[in-house]
């Protein structure tokens, strides 16, 4: 393996991370946004009502993404197998 090689699998990886964990991050931070807008509007400092919206944002986002991650990272991890067998 040439360390050119390594590189590109590093940052193949890297690349495939962001790309997946987009969708979440970006959706809790959409959330996030509204309900600080909202708390800021009402002076309502209630904790759980950061936490609660976020997290169900974020798991409904995951369950829509879902078959995208699946796929993402399977042709991700199919790449990197197909690279090491020419080595």
């Amino acid at each position: 393996m040439t360390p050119e090689f390594v590189i590109d699998v590093a940052r193949k990886a890297i690349q495939t991370t962001l790309m997946i964990a987009a969708p979440m991050l970006l959706s809790g931070m959409i959330i996030g946004l509204i309900v600080s807008i909202f708390q800021a509007a009402t002076q309502i400092n209630e904790q759980t009502m950061t936490f609660v919206p976020k997290i169900v944002v974020v798991l409904v986002s995951l369950l829509i993404s879902g078959p995208w991650i699946i796929h993402t990272m399977t042709a991700f991890t199919l790449s990197i197998f197909e690279s090491l067998a020419r080595f």
